[in-house]
């Protein structure tokens, strides 16, 4: 018995409708990339390995796909080694190439290397694939598409501020209105660590504090104890658990937490420069939001921090984010190229479109008339129209088949396709087309040129 065929866990296949739909959520940012001035570039699906790992720390290192080498992999592995088997230890000697992550490292490496070639700040795009071995749920794949945009060679936070609109600009166009974009600032979590004594345990403290929504305050406050942050460290981060307020309100009470850190108070005089610009510039649909709790990509990220959450009531993770990182070509060679960027997560981005009914319904129609096969000589002229309409920018195609004139009408409404056109011996004998509009059953005789006008 032949095997049931299927895919990895964490993987999809497409159908043309969703295929239709995802490259509406592509056109649309990348129409907005390129409103904003940035540049298309491509990486390879894999790099070295050791241009990836180390790169995320500890959890992305497990979580990168690696690639076992070419031919017989195992003869080259230390006798030793193979004989502990240590898989960690034996990684570096088997596999040499890795699926990538995310394209953020790809790009760090791709501006060292082509670092004469480029004019600086350089503002880049890019769309493409890429993998993680994480653990598939809904709205987590093993493969996804990310969406970033970089700027790279600036240190100016007008950038923070233009990528906050890019980010209303985009889910406006998509109609996903009311989407919150919470920004926090590495400094301001180096200066809390700094305040309750913790500098040492900066990673363990944001951690435990990015969980403050999932698991609550007292489990955080106990995680936090676990790590070694001292009672007196717990007692001094109180308010942080009761911040509330619009964002100028926050920013004060931060004020005074943290009076005593240099690094503190140059994370907030960055925030300030943000929200200002964003309150003078507006924004159309989306909400900026002051969050300290957010903590993502401390790796890398030295400034600002983004997250996207939708819409309130929609259960979904992030939809996009991102960050200032201040020397991440750094670890290529490059000193003191600094960059801030985002990411928009187009799979969940989509399932969060498919939830609320955004979808335009006109996106899934890929073919606008459909000509029915009544034989041979009548396909031929059918075939000149449809060569007519082509060349006029109008999507038509002919039946393949002389079959049934219900199955094939059956065929246009099963994929959606407004109209129907007839050529039949009549229709030959006078040159004209009859015109069926699927949606409401009118017919109609037209000339070509009539036929045209109408479909175009």
């Amino acid at each position: 018995m032949a095997q049931k065929p299927s895919i990895p866990k964490g993987t999809r296949d497409f159908n043309p409708q969703e295929v239709a739909k995802r490259n509406y959520i592509f056109n649309t940012i990348r129409s907005k990339f390129e409103i904003f001035g940035f540049q298309p570039i491509e990486t390879p699906s894999f790099e070295n390995s050791d241009t990836l790992m180390g790169k995320y720390g500890e959890e992305g290192d497990r979580l990168i796909f690696k690639i076992l080498n070419s031919g017989d992999y195992l003869s080259k592995v230390n006798e030793d080694l193979y004989t502990s088997k240590d898989s960690n230890k034996m990684t570096s000697s088997i596999s040499e190439k890795a699926l990538r992550y995310d394209l953020t490292v790809p790009f760090a490496r791709y501006v060292v290397q082509h670092q004469n070639e480029i004019d600086f700040p350089f503002k880049r795009y890019q769309i493409q694939p890429v993998w993680r071995a994480d653990r598939p749920q809904k709205g987590r794949f093993r493969e996804f598409y990310q969406c970033d945009a970089d700027v790279v060679g600036s240190h100016s936070l007008w950038q923070e501020v233009e990528f906050v609109q890019l980010y209303d600009a985009v889910f406006s166009a998509l109609k996903l209105e009311g989407v919150t974009i919470k920004i926090n600032n590495r400094k301001i979590l180096s200066g809390i660590a700094e305040v309750i004594g913790a500098q040492d345990k900066l990673i363990d403290f944001t951690v435990a504090l990015d969980k403050l929504d999932k698991i609550g305050e007292e489990k955080v406050k106990d995680e936090m104890r676990s790590k070694g942050i001292s009672e007196e460290g717990i007692i001094k981060l109180q308010p942080l658990f009761t911040l509330k307020g619009d964002f100028g309100n926050q920013i004060a009470e931060l004020k005074t937490i943290l009076n005593t850190s240099e690094e503190g108070k140059k994370g907030i005089e960055e925030l300030e420069f943000i929200n200002t610009g964003i309150a003078a510039l507006g924004l159309k649909t989306a909400t900026l939001q002051l969050d300290v709790t957010l903590a993502r990509g401390l790796n890398y990220y030295t400034g600002a921090i983004f997250e996207v959450a939708a819409p309130e009531g929609v259960h979904m993770g992030s939809i996009g984010g991102g960050g200032r990182y201040d020397d991440l070509t750094g670890i290529f060679g490059l000193k003191d190229m600094s960059g801030v960027g985002v990411s928009f997560g187009l799979d969940r981005i989509a399932l969060v479109l498919e939830d609320l009914g955004l979808f335009p319904e006109t996106i899934t129609n890929t073919v606008k008339v459909l000509f029915i096969n009544f034989g041979e000589a009548e396909a031929m002229a059918s075939m000149k129209a449809i060569k007519s309409l082509r060349d006029v920018g109008v999507s038509a195609e002919l039946f393949p088949d002389n079959k049934k004139t219900i199955k094939q009408f059956n065929y246009a409404n099963k994929r959606n396709i407004p109209f129907v056109i007839l050529v039949g011996e009549s229709e030959m004998a006078s040159n004209t087309f009859t015109l069926k509009n699927m949606g409401t059953g009118d017919q109609q005789e037209v000339t070509l040129e009539e036929l045209i006008d109408v479909l175009i």
